[in-house]
């Protein structure tokens, strides 16, 4: 049983998925329709956490951070990335837990953000369709890339920029594809997004997939 003092995981709802697939513009615009609260994992998990990471990183006798960025986004494959970006999320999972115990709310949070994977979150829900997983296509991952500037560049102080950028997107790749292969397994809905609905359209389909549990906009 999970810890839950105020009953906040038990209605929370869930978008996870793959980098650049609109998780972040979906949950705020189901927020405002809907008069949730809305959790962006990311941004917590960026800055919020960073203090728990550079702790747990000191207690194994380890720099805060990677001295070397070539290291992290140069030298390594893709594979291994990808391994180690999904090792670590279980522990980025229970921080982001930690977070929304401390929300109250009358009506459900919505939490989205990559590391929320369904492996994770299957243990904690009543339902497999309080989580929604949504994914680029690759066509709509290249426009992303061409068109926000946070995707398009990687901002590390690397030796090779260009390759640093390459294995980023296969690694993101590879961590989509987790996602898909492990909702599956666990039954929860997957949308392929590929730019044919905009925000709201996707918007759409998310709500009607959790009406259930939004009651009316």
């Amino acid at each position: 049983m999970v810890w839950d003092p105020f009953g906040t995981l038990r209605q929370t709802l869930w978008i996870g998925g793959g980098q650049w697939a609109g998780k972040s513009t979906v949950a705020r615009i189901l927020a405002v329709r809907h008069g949730l609260t809305a959790y962006h994992y990311d941004y917590h998990d960026a800055r919020g956490h960073d203090d728990r990471r550079i702790a747990a990183r000191l207690r194994l006798g380890q720099p805060p951070t990677p001295l070397d960025p070539d290291q992290v986004w140069v030298h390594l494959s893709p594979e291994v990335m990808a391994a180690e970006t999904l090792a670590g999320f279980p522990t980025r999972f229970e921080w982001a837990l930690d977070d929304l115990r401390a929300l109250v709310s009358g009506r459900p949070i919505i939490a989205e953000g990559w590391g929320l994977r369904p492996d994770l979150v299957a243990p904690i829900v009543d339902s497999p369709r309080r989580m929604i997983i949504m994914v680029p296509t690759e066509d709509f991952r290249r426009r992303q890339l061409q068109t926000l500037p946070r995707a398009g560049a990687l901002s590390a102080g690397v030796s090779d920029p260009e390759r640093a950028q390459r294995n980023r997107i296969a690694r993101d790749r590879l961590v989509a594809d987790d996602a898909v292969r492990t909702a599956s397994e666990h039954g929860m809905l997957v949308i392929k997004v590929d730019g044919a609905l905009d925000g709201e359209g996707i918007a759409d389909v998310v709500a009607e997939h959790f009406s259930p549990y939004l009651g009316p906009a």
